[in-house]
């Protein structure tokens, strides 16, 4: 182990200025043993430190390595886990916990010993050792523990010295002791004779140091002479030293007064300075000028300059009001007895401008309702003062105006207490609900007033236009004067407004119908009104009304909800959290407690403003949607007017602001509107469905054939640059089926007309009528009707023509029967029923004069077949020509085949055909 310690020493401390004092060899416990040494170490450099440095042998040479370091005053506690029994595990607890198995016991003991000494010199016993044997703590002597960590050397060696006792030599040691071995021969053969010899050699030098030391004692008592009179000096020193301290010391009294008092002066500088600042406050930003508490108090509400005098007083009793007080201000009486004046001041003027707000909706209510007789009222008093004057006659020549009272006015005038109502809402929020719900009442009144009677002037004019344009008609009915009045009477009501139900309009219309729209309902007639009774300049005037209503409309309700936005403050965003915030002028604001608002804004600004504007025009969707029912009743066609109409105002309000009242309100009355347009659609289908047809006369052109191009027609017209033409084409594909069908079912009932007359003729007129108005939707069904058409013309045409050569043609059939069982052509003539005689027989019974004959019947009977509507006379004539000529052409094809040689040839050639048709035709 000395070994060891010497090569530690050697190769590890002493570059590192540092002395090693004990070494133990160990493990740690619970593992696979890899053995390391624990050593204890004190610098050479002071101040000193001492050190447990864990020391561990290479794996790849024989040569050592540091590779941890503990400082001992880290050190807490060293546990010896048993202090009657030998066993060589130990802890120390540095930041954790280290345990360690010793080699030996003994080992163990004497690092735990030197761990206890140095604890004892230069850590003043601060570790704790637990289970360690008393025989190992052995007390210092006094004289050392008295002794500081940083005292001399020499005590520091002496201990080290009984802590070690081997001591390394040093170059100088080793060099003096290898020259005196040099000297004598045997020191190394005769140690003992050397070491004797040194000891005679050191006696000698002891005596002489005795000797020197007797010789300086005059010397010694001179140097203790001085050394006494140095003292005296020392004392006389420390004397005067002592008198100029207590003269130091008060002075440092005095300095210490005079800097005690600048520090209470500066104190009560700083805190007359904080004083002054926080009355500035104060005064700055709770003193509110006589001006604006005079214009709080008495201001005049009613002229422009007293209402920009209270808008700054309210605006500077706000400010005051929401100033940011600092700690303690609150205890002030001062400010307590402003802030009780700030609010008298808030209360009277929020009561003084309510007050006055509520009497100027009162005015502005009368004044607007006052001396004002709407134009329904004037139609009524002229009625009714005129017995038995024809109402129709009165409605048509008493004109008026279709349109909606402006309020700009009205929102010109309150539009300056804007300012004073978003005061009130920011302090007086039951007050500013109050006024909100009083001028909701208020105006929910006349705007009712005026809107009833606005729907009731564009009801009458919307009836008296279709009785205008119905005046001739009607003259020529028999009617009873008392049944036009009640008539009349039925559009008002006994209350004098104009009721959804129209049965008179509806029995005019009936009176109107004509003759041959009386066989069926035409896609016109939704309303029970014919086609006829109702022409473009009715449909124009109608389609102006509506519009007129709805141009009145949009700009009424943007106007007053952007009022409600600006008037009441609405359009903003809410109030911001609580909390100190900055005004404008840098003055800082307090939002008001939670106290001041007990009406929290649970609704978004928006959300309020749509309520106010749903209770002031509650009644503009029931009128709308009465109008809207009207007009459905009195022509079913007005509901694509309605939906082209109201789509593009839709589309207009949704694109200046989709949550707008008047967008959400159009929406809803454009879904009725849609509701109607798809309902009229569903009853054309429906009675075109029931449509029944005459057994005695010939179809012709179906009614509903006739309708559909109607309204194809005037809903191109309508829907031209449409936002909502989608609608449109799914209408149309839905109609155009429901023909399609019911013409096959019509042509399937026909007993008058042949089935394929039916179809050619109606889908000619249909393929006839998407050709010219080209509608890209119904591509696929023209094309279908084309190919119908065709298709049925030719079926006519070949079932016609096999009339007139009857026997010739049962004659050929049986010919081409025997080539298809397989008899050659060339043999036919050998058949018993079909031999040249048979031919001769048949082809002799149609001269051309028979031909012609039964040609001209045939004539006949298509033209009485076909209608004069859709002028297919000639065009299937010429067909049948053409079909006439192919089955001449293929009769002489299979003579020439079958009969060859026979010189057997047809009666009449086709130049006596084509003159035959022609002919024919000319003369009818």
């Amino acid at each position: 182990m000395t070994a060891i310690k010497h090569a530690l020493q050697r190769d590890i401390f002493t570059p590192n200025d540092e002395r090693l004092l004990s070494i133990v060899n160990v493990c740690k416990a619970g593992k696979k043993k890899k053995n390391c040494f624990l050593c204890a170490t004190v610098t050479t450099e002071r101040p000193v430190q001492v050190r447990v440095v864990k020391v561990k042998k290479s794996d790849k040479g024989d040569f050592y390595k540091r590779q941890m370091a503990w400082e001992l005053r880290d050190l807490a506690e060293v546990d010896a886990k048993d202090a009657s029994k030998e066993n060589p595990e130990f802890d120390l607890h540095f930041e954790k916990v280290y345990r360690w198995v010793a080699s030996s016991t003994a080992e163990k003991n004497s690092f735990i010993s030197c761990i206890w000494k140095l604890n004892q010199r230069y850590l003043r016993k601060k570790v704790e050792f637990v289970n360690v044997s008393s025989q190992l703590l052995e007390e210092l002597p006094k004289a050392e523990e008295s002794v500081p960590s940083g005292e001399s050397q020499s005590v520091a060696g002496g201990d080290e010295d009984a802590l070690d006792d081997y001591q390394e030599l040093n170059a100088r040691e080793e060099q003096d002791i290898e020259g005196m071995m040099e000297v004598c021969e045997y020191a190394i053969s005769n140690a003992e004779a050397f070491a004797e010899k040194l000891s005679r050699e050191l006696q000698v030098l002891d005596g002489a140091n005795i000797q020197s030391i007797m010789a300086s004692e005059k010397q010694v008592n001179i140097l203790m002479q001085l050394l006494d009179e140095a003292l005296s000096e020392v004392d006389t020193i420390e004397g005067k030293l002592s008198s100029y301290e207590e003269m130091l010391q008060s002075v440092k009294e005095q300095m210490d007064q005079i800097s005690q008092s600048n520090r209470l002066i500066q104190i009560s500088n700083t805190n007359n300075g904080k004083l002054l600042d926080e009355i500035q406050f104060l005064v700055n930003y709770m003193d509110l000028s006589k001006g604006h508490i005079r214009a709080l108090q008495d201001g005049d509400l009613s002229s422009p300059k007293g209402i920009e005098a209270c808008i700054n007083a309210s605006e500077a009793l706000l400010q005051c009001m929401n100033v940011a007080l600092r700690p303690g201000h609150e205890k002030l009486m001062a400010v307590k007895q402003q802030q009780h004046l700030f609010t008298e001041l808030r209360d009277t003027f929020a009561r003084r401008l309510t007050n006055h707000l509520n009497n100027v909706f009162v005015h502005q209510f009368n004044h607007f309702s006052h001396f004002k007789m709407t134009i329904p009222q004037f139609y009524r008093s002229s009625c009714m003062s005129l017995p038995g004057h024809d109402q129709s006659s009165t409605l048509s020549q008493h004109t008026a105006e279709l349109t909606l009272p402006k309020h700009s006015p009205l929102h010109r005038d309150l539009l300056r207490y804007a300012k004073l109502m978003e005061w009130l809402k920011n302090t007086q929020r039951e007050k500013y609900d109050g006024l909100s719900r009083t001028y909701v009442d208020y105006m929910t009144r006349l705007y009712e007033r005026e809107i009833k009677d606005f729907f009731e002037v564009a009801k009458i004019k919307m009836a008296g236009t279709t009785k205008e344009g119905k005046g001739n008609k009607f003259a020529t009915l028999p009617r009873k004067e008392s049944a036009l009045k009640q008539e009349t009477e039925s559009l008002h009501g006994s209350s004098g407004k104009l009721t959804g139900s129209t049965s008179s309009l509806n029995k005019l219309a009936v009176q109107g119908s004509s003759s041959r729209r009386s066989q069926s309902s035409s896609l016109l007639d939704m309303g029970n009104m014919s086609a006829s009774d109702l022409d473009v300049a009715d449909r124009t005037k109608f389609d102006k009304i509506f519009e007129q209503v709805l141009s009145e409309l949009e700009p009424l309700c943007l106007a007053e909800q952007d009022f409600i936005s600006k008037f009441f403050k609405l359009q903003q965003h809410p109030t911001l959290a609580q909390g100190e915030v900055e005004s404008d002028g840098g003055v800082p604001s307090r939002q008001p407690p939670p106290g001041e608002h007990r009406h929290s804004m649970s609704l978004t600004e928006k959300d309020m403003v749509r309520l106010m504007m749903n209770k002031i025009f509650q009644s503009i969707e029931t009128e709308l949607n009465s109008l809207i029912a009207l007009g459905d009743k009195i022509d079913s066609f007005h509901s694509l007017y309605m939906l082209v109409k109201m789509s593009h105002h839709v589309w207009t309000a949704q694109n200046v602001d989709p949550a707008s009242y008047l967008s959400t309100t159009l929406g809803n009355v454009l879904v009725t509107v849609k509701r109607n347009f798809d309902k009229c659609i569903s009853g054309q289908i429906r009675q075109m469905e029931e449509v029944k047809i005459s057994k005695k006369s010939k179809v012709g052109i179906l009614p509903f054939v006739t309708g559909f191009e109607e309204f194809a027609e005037l809903a191109e017209t309508i829907f031209r640059n449409a936002e909502r033409r989608g609608d449109l084409d799914k209408a149309y594909v839905k109609l155009i089926r429901a023909v399609f069908m019911n013409v096959e079912k019509v042509a399937n009932e026909s007993q008058k007309t042949p089935r394929d007359v039916v179809m050619m003729e109606n889908f000619h007129h249909i393929f006839s009528t998407q050709s010219r108005l080209k509608i890209s939707c119904l591509e696929t069904e023209r094309r279908e009707a084309k190919h119908k058409y065709t298709d049925h013309l030719q079926s006519y045409v070949i079932n016609s023509l096999g009339q007139p050569l009857e026997k010739l043609n049962h004659f050929f059939e049986g010919v081409e029967a025997r080539v298809a069982q397989g008899v050659r052509e060339e043999e036919v003539s050998y058949q018993l029923a079909f031999n040249k005689q048979e031919l001769r027989k048949v082809i002799k019974e149609y001269p051309g004069k028979e031909v012609k004959k039964g040609l001209d019947n045939l004539y006949k009977k298509v033209d009485k077949h076909l209608c004069e509507e859709e002028s297919l006379l000639q065009v299937v004539w010429h067909s049948m020509q053409d079909e006439f000529i192919r089955q001449y052409k293929h009769f002489e094809g299979l003579i020439g085949r079958c009969y060859p040689g026979s010189g057997i040839t047809m009666e009449f050639t086709i130049g006596d055909m084509l003159e035959y048709f022609s002919s024919i035709a000319q003369s009818h």
